[in-house]
């Protein structure tokens, strides 16, 4: 122990030039892994806001989980999904809820989507402001089905806005009357060529907002008429109360609410027999989970379920939430995108203590092989193979311990940058808070103890050959051993098997399996670099010597040092091939999918309202002069659950509903069989790729979960080939909306008339649907999958975190390579060679370096990138040129600044400096 103690000492001072890039690659490490560990434990304990039932001790709502079982091995396993759709209840649970000892209140809440000024807002029971808690600022509550109470948010005259002109609402740049778009006329919202005053309406007065009755002080003032639009349906109401609440930048706080009487509201929420949730209010002194459970069984007692018909299997139960779990029943999409966030951040984890390992281990092993003379000395004079080991175990400990505390310290500010990203690019929904207890903010501790535990294998790997040596031999460089190059071929075989598995599946399962075959052709790059470098250097050896004494001397070395090149590769493989497979999968599919929704567009104008149609808007659209097709898109999810290997599995995949008639002259899927003029209710059409692979046909039957959980079995009539864009499935519209619960954007695509007049249509479009925006140039139609911002921020910091680590592992390789050839330099000067031939043979090897490894790392990501765009986009991988160039840029740079620095000084001047001069 005392001489491992001595040694290990000596040699940390004796080589703390050497240990500085080990010391700079542990530090990162330790960081990325404490960020990411910090982030995915957030994430764990991420709850959905309370706002809206703030007030409320427990909430009574339906079950938004759903669920699929298969037998895998013999074992019964169960998938289960989160639903983004209100799953509702029946009123009768009021009654039983009502009863329950304890209860002082139960409050029935309704929610329903209401245009608001051609903006969209919510609808609740005025009873229900009680459970935020909002009270009346002014005015009173409403007692007439007529009557209305809205946010505060509205009270200067703007219901979004308090930037907004005097009658404005939607918009800070729209004039007096305007609502909807900065660039309308003083009064026009949907088109420069609207009404002064208009709001979509020539008949629309000079404070509209969206009405002719609203005065000049907007939709905010005591005794204002509001048309609010409610499932198609304008109708006038009177504003006789302002609330006041808690405010929210998101959410459905008092700027975005209207609230309406009871009986008004459970008339318009279009399910007057089903609620969304229950709010219960207890007795003070009342004991919170006594209370839960006695609701829990006067529920069960009544045979409370949800509303619709769930797979078998998958009951439809009643939850009773109480606490950070009463956020879930509001915010529905915050418990679905928690599981997809904590997924996406466990595979980042994975890939960069994958990549650590690999560069940690390189330099280590690297920064050691440069002292190999050294240890093989120590065990040529007697050092035992323990002693060996235990003092460079106690070397790298020293500078891993010291490493790994710096970078556990900048965890924190990693991970509050990692969380600004995600709020920045929107990877998160509306109301899902990430939480971090104090008790866990030493979590970067641990992973620092992960950093040391790495270091030090690292480290006994480095120094096992030389330590298991015989004396006698420990002094001779051996060359690669038989038993490394057969681990490396079979590593080749293994990832080109699993590209083959790529090429096979679709979607994530052929994302994953590519991922691991990257990762395993890597690893296998790494164990045959000598090799590898070998063979370039065969190649490149000729067009070396072109150059001149310099490239001779250049091809000299690298064929001589082929052990020493491929160590230098390899992070140059790596960052090309996981940077390559990260960017270009993600890009591949969004060019894949931006190409064909652009063949697939064949609208000339376009219709939306935020705050929704019109009923009967794309039937009056069709009736128009010089409107030749009109078509109603609406998005929405489904599930589908089905078993992958014998595992259950469920899929969300977003979907369009539309409307069928004359679908092809709007809308072009590039239908392969059967005729989408059949869709209606209780039918679908198929992307060609998934009808493959679920063996369906026009005729035949599939069955989906719609986003409220309620399955359905549906009757094929058509496939289609332009599903990267489109979706998997196609819907009728009216089938899509019934289990959606909160319609977004309404939005018609209008085919005109070869010889129509497109101004005079956009103005008659613009009368025919009050409170619309008419765009002549219509936003191609593409579907976007749930965590689709998520997956690219996800992209961005593992190319990031893998960019940071290979220029710390090229430059440390090629600096300690670069040292370790001060007295090769000084040789060849003393032989005669010139500064400027030295440098140049300096400049052709790290191009020769960045050249095979550039090569090498894209031919080993093109495998699986092949297999994987073959499979999902039927195209070739793409990759931005831009990307291309960052990636070959860093590289490049990085190579030149490990190569030629560190030899400065041996170049410089006129003699050759002597050893003692270092």
């Amino acid at each position: 122990m005392k001489v491992s103690a001595l040694l290990a000492a000596r040699a940390t001072r004796a080589h703390r030039k050497a240990w500085t890039a080990v010391f700079a690659a542990l530090a990162l490490t330790s960081l990325l892994l404490g960020a990411f560990g910090l982030t995915l434990v957030s994430a764990w304990s991420a709850q959905p806001r309370v706002e809206r039932y703030a007030g409320a001790d427990l909430v009574v709502a339906g079950d938004q989980t759903t669920r699929f079982s298969a037998t895998s091995l013999g074992e019964r396993e169960t998938a289960s999904a989160g639903l983004t759709e209100r799953v509702r209840i029946p009123r009768t649970a009021l009654s039983a809820v009502r009863g329950v000892p304890g209860v002082r209140t139960a409050v029935a809440d309704t929610e329903f989507r209401v245009g608001l000024a051609g903006r969209a807002a919510t609808g609740h029971p005025w009873e229900t402001a009680r459970l935020a808690p909002y009270a009346l600022r002014t005015g009173r509550a409403p007692e007439r089905a007529d009557e209305v109470v809205v946010g505060d948010g509205a009270g200067r005259g703007d219901a979004g806005s308090a930037e907004a002109g005097r009658g404005g609402v939607g918009s800070a740049g729209a004039g007096r009357g305007g609502v909807g778009s900065a660039g309308a006329g003083r009064g026009g919202v949907g088109s420069a060529e609207a009404d002064r005053n208009g709001s979509g309406s020539a008949e629309a007065g000079r404070g509209g907002a969206g009405s002719a009755e609203a005065g000049r002080g907007g939709v905010g003032r005591i005794g204002a008429r509001l048309t609010l639009r409610v499932g198609g349906r304008d109708a006038s109401y009177t504003v006789v109360g302002v609330a006041d609440g808690p405010r929210t930048d998101v959410g459905d706080g008092p700027r975005t609410a209207v609230w309406f009487t009871g009986a008004e509201a459970r008339r318009l929420s279009g399910h007057p027999e089903a609620l969304d949730a229950i709010g219960v209010v207890a007795e003070p002194g009342t004991d919170r989970a006594e209370l839960a459970e006695r609701v829990r069984k006067a529920l069960d007692t009544a045979g409370v379920t949800g509303i619709g018909h769930r797979a078998d299997g998958d009951p439809a139960a009643v939850r009773v939430l109480a606490g950070s779990e009463r956020g879930e029943a509001e915010f529905l999409a915050a418990v679905p995108a928690r599981g997809e966030l904590l997924a996406a951040l466990g595979s980042v984890a994975g890939a960069v203590v994958l990549v650590a390992l690999l560069v940690v281990s390189s330099t280590i092993v690297q920064a050691l092989r440069q002292r190999s003379h050294e240890l093989g000395l120590l065990r040529a004079v007697g050092a035992t193979p323990g002693q060996l080991r235990g003092a460079v175990g106690r070397e790298v400990g020293r500078v891993a311990a010291w490493a790994a505390l710096v970078g556990a310290a900048g965890a924190v500010p990693a991970y509050l940058g990692l969380r600004a990203l995600l709020d920045a690019r929107g990877a998160l929904p509306t109301g899902l808070e990430l939480t971090l207890p104090p008790l866990l903010w030493p979590a970067p501790l641990v992973t620092a103890a992960v950093t040391v535990l790495v270091a030090r294998i690292a480290a006994l790997i480095g120094c096992s050959r030389t330590a298991t040596a015989r004396p006698a031999e420990a002094l001779r460089e051996r060359a690669p051993g038989r038993a490394r190059g057969i681990t490396g071929l079979v590593l080749l075989g293994v990832g080109a098997s699993s590209a083959g598995t790529a090429a096979l599946q679709q979607g994530a399962t052929a994302a994953a399996a590519a991922g691991a075959a990257a990762v395993t052709m890597v690893i296998a790059c790494a164990v045959l670099g000598p090799w590898i470098a070998e063979g370039a250097m065969r190649l490149l050896g000729a067009p070396l010597r072109l150059f001149g004494p310099g490239g001779r001397l250049a091809a000299a070395n690298c064929a001589a040092s082929a052990h020493r090149l491929g160590a230098a590769i390899t992070p140059i493989v790596l960052v090309t091939a996981f940077a390559g497979v990260q960017l270009s999968g993600g890009a591949t599919m969004t060019h894949a999918a931006d190409a064909q929704a652009h063949r697939m567009l064949r609208a000339d104008v376009e219709v939306r309202a935020d705050g929704g149609l019109t009923a009967g808007a794309v039937e009056r659209i069709r009736e128009l002069p010089g409107v030749r097709a009109a078509t109603e898109v609406v998005p929405g999810t489904v599930l589908l659950a089905r078993s992958e290997l014998g595992s259950p599995e469920i899929e969300r995949l977003p979907v369009f509903g539309v409307t069928p008639e004359r679908l092809t002259r709007t809308l072009d899927p590039g239908v392969r069989n059967g005729d989408l003029a059949r869709l209606r209710p209780g039918t679908v059409a198929i992307g060609a790729d998934r009808a493959d692979s679920l063996g369906a046909r026009p005729g035949s039957t599939v069955t989906l979960r719609f986003g409220d959980g309620q399955e359905a079995r549906l009757r094929v009539v058509a496939t289609y080939e332009r599903s990267i864009a489109l979706g998997d499935f196609l819907l009728s519209r009216d089938e899509l909306l019934r289990h959606t619960s909160m319609p977004g954007t309404g939005r018609i695509l209008v085919a005109a008339a070869p010889d129509a007049d497109r101004k005079a249509l956009t103005k008659a479009l613009a009368r025919a649907v009050p409170g619309a925006r008419v765009e002549r140039d219509p936003a191609p139609v593409r579907g976007e999958a749930a965590g689709e911002a998520l997956a690219e921020v996800v992209s961005v910091a593992v190319v990031a975190a893998i960019g940071a680590f290979t220029v710390i592992a090229v430059l440390s390789t090629l600096a300690l390579i670069a040292t370790g050839r001060r007295l090769e330099l000084r040789l060849l000067r003393l032989a005669g060679a010139g500064r400027r031939q030295l440098r140049r043979m300096l400049r052709l090897e790290a191009a020769a370096t960045v050249v095979t490894g550039l090569a090498v790392g894209a031919a080993v990501a093109s495998v699986p990138l092949l297999a994987f765009s073959a499979a999902t986009a039927g195209t070739l991988p793409y990759l931005p040129p831009l990307q291309a160039a960052a990636i070959v840029s860093v590289v490049a740079t990085t190579a030149a600044a490990g190569s030629l620095p560190p030899v400065w000084g041996t170049l410089r001047g006129r003699y050759v400096p002597s050893p003692s001069g270092d």
